[in-house]
């Protein structure tokens, strides 16, 4: 219940206030009531943050580690994930201005997976600047435009800096034969090598979004070990067996276990070979 009213106060809130400045005549006790509403929220959530904060003071804490305790009590995981994910997404714009890559350790394999993608980001980058002057033309009212404006900036520079997650965080293949699966900073699983059972090229086109999981017949839950897809304009090329369940964590937090990892490399023959080259000899590839 607590999750449902994080989400839906912001919500209404952004609602009232793209009605007010269409020119919408709200009623007084209407407006009243959402302002009280967002108010309590706020207050609510600074209460649950001092009271977690001054329990974790006693408990003997840093104040930095309990303000951290405090915040996780009283955000949503997902929110705290999604705001973090974007703080990423912005530095990954430096990185990929400055040609960096993040972790890609000394002797490690880089593996890009953003050809299937590229056009489509372009895409709507172009999309997105076709409309922010459209409305510059069709909006009459200079404080709707300016918001407007900043809207359609935010979302350009946000589409760019997720695209650039993708550009600077590669899959990577350890020089010890570990394994890293990457899409941006929405999905990080590491597979150690003494996981890894087999690996080969696999080329399929699976319907769906980013991550989807098939469960093991029997099983519909995600922690049976059934096979995890991660895919990049609808395919992915590679097949990873694992010799147990290895745990992995969705975007927005929820936690599933597979033994099978499908992805999309670019190079997919690539990236099997020097993944084959990097294991253990006594590992069955």
């Amino acid at each position: 219940m607590k999750r449902v009213v994080w989400f839906a106060v912001p919500v209404c809130e952004i609602v009232l206030i793209v009605c007010l400045l269409a020119g919408v005549s709200l009623p007084t006790p209407l407006l009243l009531a959402a302002e009280a509403l967002v108010l309590a929220l706020v207050v609510t959530e600074a209460l649950v943050v001092r009271r977690s904060y001054v329990s974790a003071r006693r408990s003997g804490a840093g104040r930095r580690e309990a303000l951290a305790e405090g915040v996780r009590t009283a955000v949503p995981a997902p929110v705290r994930r999604l705001a973090a994910q974007e703080v990423r997404s912005w530095g990954s714009l430096a990185r990929w201005a400055a040609r960096r890559t993040h972790g890609v350790d000394a002797g490690g394999h880089p593996a890009p997976y953003t050809g299937p993608q590229t056009a489509m980001v372009y895409g709507l980058l172009f999309v997105a600047l076709v409309e922010t002057v459209a409305m510059a033309v069709l909006i009459p009212w200079p404080l709707v435009h300016l918001i407007v404006l900043v809207l359609d900036v935010y979302t350009v520079l946000m589409v760019l800096a997720l695209h650039a997650g993708c550009v600077t965080r590669p899959h990577v293949v350890g020089a010890d034969g570990s394994l890293r699966v990457r899409y941006g900073t929405l999905f990080d699983l590491r597979i150690p090598a003494s996981g890894i059972a087999s690996v080969r090229v696999d080329r399929r086109f699976p319907d769906g979004g980013l991550v989807q999981y098939t469960p093991v017949e029997g099983d519909e839950s995600e922690d049976g070990g059934g096979v995890l897809d991660l895919v990049v304009g609808s395919q992915t090329t590679v097949r990873v067996e694992l010799t147990a369940p290895v745990p992995y964590v969705r975007p927005l937090g929820a936690t599933g276990r597979a033994r099978v990892v499908r992805f999309h490399a670019d190079r997919p023959e690539e990236l099997v070979k020097a993944l084959r080259e990097a294991l253990p000899p006594d590992v069955r590839v």
